[in-house]
């Protein structure tokens, strides 16, 4: 007598791919939702808002979810208040815990849309709108990782937490930072940590670049301007230096290039980028005939992990102080606003292993390895928290980041999705 053969068992990580497949129009829905909420800074708008929906699809997640809002912090007022939402896993004491961190600020939309910037627009295969890239669609690839593991019903022997923070495209100090400073988030409960930017679904991102941020400061005398000559215009003095950075320092750093994997190619490189200038009566509606007695260029000076901080401010210094001697009456000063240390996961990091096996199990191709040109909250798990084992990987093309008309792949989001589920299966586990 023939008996039929028991139906084969179908794989726990065949499960959770198909969960993730089933689950792509909630995906979809939950990315859009979070696109219709002008979340921008500056100046910190809608930031509860959106802080509250992503904490109610994680109490669906089955996560514990609290508000944490940046007490303290100069940035958080009545007005502008700096909600953060975390959500946590059960803890299992003695294995290993998975943070999954995205930040909801976006920047302001700026000109050139051809569709509405917060409409969550979905056409041929695309999500439009502000943060479609960067990076909302990565917090739902977050969300949606544990959540189909929790559909696919695996028990997993450690523990993943998911937190949506604020003000990253300001430097994260209400955000990610303050959750660091104030121990929610700390190497004693946590050993590895993904922040899905978006590099893409076949990138895992290593770390980033520092930065050098200042303000150089001219100082002139001012006059009468139809008696010029009895003044000294510190505008007239910051030319001379603008064109010392790209005349004597721009060649110099163009010779240095870094062993990380920074994209795109020319990152590879420092860089020195002039935001802005500011100088005499720019800032008053009515003009008087003045000379201009201040001047001041902001100044964001990007470095790679071979040089080191000590080094660039040298540059800079010796630099302003050769344009002084190049005229004795010149007079510069330099005020630091923000210095970020390089950052990048350690040579052999479990972490990095786990992410690359998935997304060649999801794509069906090895996973490239690269590094941010730009920074984002790696710095604040790395220096405060002391999470060495901390990469980005998520979906968007990075290009699109800040752009008019940025959009993200529907494809990608959910083969994003699927990679980050299969790492964190590995990573903390099935029981």
């Amino acid at each position: 007598m023939n008996h039929a053969s028991p139906p084969p068992r179908v794989r726990r990580e065949d499960r959770v791919l198909a969960e993730v497949e089933a689950a792509r129009d909630e995906i979809v829905a939950f990315t859009a939702e979070m696109i219709r909420i002008p979340s921008v800074n500056p100046p910190g708008a809608c930031y509860r808002d959106c802080a509250e929906l992503i904490g109610r699809r994680l109490q669906a997640t089955g996560l514990a979810v609290e508000y944490v809002e940046a007490e303290g912090r100069p940035e958080h007022t009545a007005e502008y208040p700096r909600v953060n939402v975390v959500g946590r896993g059960p803890a299992v004491r003695g294995r290993p815990r998975l943070h999954l961190n995205g930040h909801f600020d976006v920047v302001p939309p700026g000109e050139g849309w051809t569709v509405d910037p917060f409409s969550g627009l979905v056409r041929d295969g695309r999500i439009y709108g502000r943060g479609a890239s960067d990076m909302k669609s990565g917090i739902a690839a977050a969300v949606f990782a544990v959540e189909a593991l929790r559909r696919a019903g695996v028990e997993l022997a450690g523990a993943v937490d998911i937190s949506a923070t604020v003000d990253e495209e300001s430097g994260g100090f209400a955000g990610v930072a303050h959750l660091c400073e104030t121990g929610i988030i700390s190497s004693d409960q946590t050993r590895y940590a993904i922040i899905p930017e978006p590099f893409g679904p076949t990138r895992v991102c290593l770390g980033h670049r520092g930065v050098y941020w200042f303000d150089v400061v001219a100082h002139g005398h001012t006059a009468h301007g139809s008696m010029s000559h009895l003044g000294r215009s510190a505008i007239e003095d910051m030319g001379a230096l603008l064109e010392a950075f790209r005349t004597r320092l721009a060649p110099e750093l163009a010779t240095r290039i870094s062993a990380l994997p920074i994209v795109p190619e020319p990152s590879r490189r420092p860089s020195l980028n002039v935001n802005a200038i500011t100088g005499g009566q720019a800032d008053e509606g009515t003009q008087s005939p003045c000379v201009a007695d201040r001047c001041v260029a902001t100044v964001d000076r990007r470095f790679i992990p071979e040089e080191s901080l000590d080094e660039v401010r040298g540059d800079i210094a010796r630099l302003v102080r050769s344009v002084e001697d190049d005229d004795p009456e010149r007079r510069f000063t330099i005020e630091e606003r923000m210095v970020v240390h390089p950052t990048a996961a350690p040579p052999g990091s479990p972490l990095v292993a786990a992410l690359s096996r998935a997304v060649e199990a999801v794509r069906g191709r090895p996973a490239e390895l690269v590094a941010s040109p730009g920074t984002y909250d790696q710095k604040h798990f790395a220096r405060i928290a002391g999470i060495e084992h901390c990469v980005a990987y998520g979906p968007g093309p990075l290009e699109e980041a800040h752009q008019p008309d940025e959009s993200c792949a529907v494809d990608d989001l959910v083969a994003s999705t699927q990679v980050l589920a299969l790492a964190a299966l590995e990573l903390v586990g099935p029981v």
